[in-house]
């Protein structure tokens, strides 16, 4: 456990130790993102994957034997990303600044985790030991950045992780919607973070 207090989801199979199957574990998982991102986690080939990656399938089946395993490590280190950057910004940003930014930051992770989420739970139970674990580490990130800002006035008393986390979902739900407008994203995440400043006596 970090001096935050929050928890990094368990590693899955031990990653590689030389420094080119190190790289090459990363750009598929990178690769594997922004596909699952794009497509949807069932609507793009393992073979896409592997090409955007810049690596022979062979490579990708060496990592990831299965699709699911795949799924399972995207999802993950996606949720280790959110949890880095929230220990990141706990050191060195301004509280009010730091919540922008990680709430930027969670409403992006939740259109990647969206599309996860529905093949994920196709295989796995709700209360698995992945989404348990992410769950909670998520969790654990908003509370931390929601009480420091809390702690230095910049978010009102009142507001709670539930509320901070169902307003991350939501943004990502409605920009997610067509039409798509230009800096759709900006505005609802500029109009959340307004309401979630202290109100002014009166």
């Amino acid at each position: 456990m970090s001096a935050t207090g929050m928890q990094a989801p368990q590693a899955g199979a031990a990653r590689p130790v030389r420094a080119d199957a190190q790289r090459n574990y990363q750009r598929l998982l990178t690769a594997a993102s922004a596909a699952f991102t794009e497509h949807g986690a069932d609507d793009v080939s393992l073979e896409e994957i592997a090409r955007r990656a810049g690596v022979g399938i062979g490579t990708l089946y060496r990592h990831f034997p299965t699709r699911q395993a795949l799924l399972e490590a995207v999802y993950r280190d996606q949720v280790e990303a959110l949890r880095a950057l929230t220990v990141d910004l706990l050191d060195s940003a301004a509280a009010d600044e730091a919540l922008a930014t990680w709430m930027r930051a969670f409403v992006t992770f939740g259109s990647t985790k969206r599309s996860l989420s529905s093949a994920l739970l196709a295989t796995l139970d709700k209360e698995s030991e992945l989404l348990s674990s992410c769950s909670r580490v998520i969790r654990e990130s908003a509370t931390a950045m929601l009480t420091r800002a809390q702690q230095a006035g910049t978010a009102r008393a009142d507001a709670s992780v539930s509320d901070l986390i169902r307003l991350a979902h939501a943004i990502t739900m409605a920009v997610e919607r067509p039409p798509a407008e230009d800096g759709q994203l900006d505005r609802l995440l500029a109009i959340v973070l307004d309401g979630l400043r202290p109100q002014p006596p009166g």
